[in-house]
């Protein structure tokens, strides 16, 4: 039972407070939350299983109980007989048994007891460290979502701005008909040029004829 005890000492209170603590200095606390979740989900497990096996062992000491409480209500039956027919060798025999049986009952009694408010205590503490998990939980499902936010306002603002050049479409929408426009002069521009250079060029033959 001092093991036990010593199990349940170490548990979440303590443990939540320096993980809060922790949190605040990590970059991502989320990560350190989940890691604890995990190990306090395993805990509670392994703590209720305990829980279990005491109450197992309390319903044993209950049947053990019974058991001698009934032989002891038989022994004292048969002592009556056995001093009815005055056999002394019976009558000593039965009273070292009702002696032992009454004897083992109040032990078992006694430990029934004990283990009754032990286990009654166990049981408020559990219940404690169900409440300090479930606590943690909610509170692992609020930073994932101010983490899913976060992620989700980054996303979109990469998408509402794409460029600092371009403060809206329509700044977008002139850049791309001027590049174009200016696509189509420079294409313009050529064909002109070539054209002023052919004149030249018959302008000059006529000349050399003349």
């Amino acid at each position: 039972m001092n093991a036990f005890w010593h199990k349940l000492k170490y548990t979440l209170q303590e443990d939540l407070n320096s993980l809060m603590d922790k949190s605040q200095k990590k970059e991502n606390p989320l990560e350190l939350l989940n890691q604890y979740f995990l190990e306090a989900q395993k805990q509670t497990a392994e703590i209720g299983k305990l829980l279990e096996r005491q109450g197992r062992l309390k319903e044993e000491l209950e049947a053990e109980c019974q058991e001698a409480n009934s032989m002891a209500i038989k022994r004292r039956r048969q002592l009556e007989l056995a001093e009815v027919a005055g056999d002394a060798e019976l009558i000593a025999f039965a009273q070292e048994e009702v002696e032992a049986y009454e004897g083992r009952v109040a032990r078992l009694s006694a430990s029934i007891q004990d283990a009754t408010q032990e286990l009654l205590s166990l049981e408020r503490k559990f219940e404690e460290m169900k409440h300090r998990v479930k606590d943690m939980r909610v509170r692992q499902l609020q930073l994932m979502g101010k983490e899913n936010v976060t992620r989700a306002q980054e996303k979109m603002n990469r998408f509402v701005k794409p460029d600092s050049s371009f403060s809206t479409l329509d700044d977008l929408h002139s850049y791309i008909e001027n590049l174009g426009g200016g696509t189509r002069s420079t294409q313009s521009h050529s064909s002109m040029e070539q054209r002023l250079d052919s004149l030249e060029k018959s302008n000059a033959k006529s000349q050399d004829i003349v």
